[in-house]
């Protein structure tokens, strides 16, 4: 199983609308990618290792799936859309990584 992360870094001028990311969104994506993704989870920056820290990311959203080609294939034939709305909820551009997931 692999786990793509979708990252949106922290900075005093970000603005991110997490009611938006959360309601319209991310359904929208779940929707898009129909059986492929085999889970979601969102995380939303509270802090930083020091109390006066901001979180070094706004927002992290990680979803799951069986391979990096399942993802491929369902992501690619949305991926513009799903571009043509960050602008709804953002003005940073997020960082996507790819990681196998090892259990422990």
């Amino acid at each position: 199983m692999i786990k793509v992360s979708v990252m949106y870094p922290n900075s005093k001028d970000v603005q991110f609308d997490a009611d938006y990311y959360k309601t319209k969104h991310l359904p929208m994506v779940i929707d898009a990618l129909g059986s492929a993704l085999k889970g979601l989870e969102l995380d939303l920056g509270l802090a930083s290792r020091a109390p006066e820290e901001s979180a070094p990311y706004i927002a992290i959203a990680h979803l799951k799936f069986d391979s990096v080609t399942a993802f491929q294939e369902s992501f690619g034939p949305h991926a513009e859309t799903f571009a043509a709305d960050i602008e709804n909820y953002t003005n940073v551009q997020g960082v996507l990584q790819i990681s196998e997931l090892v259990t422990f």
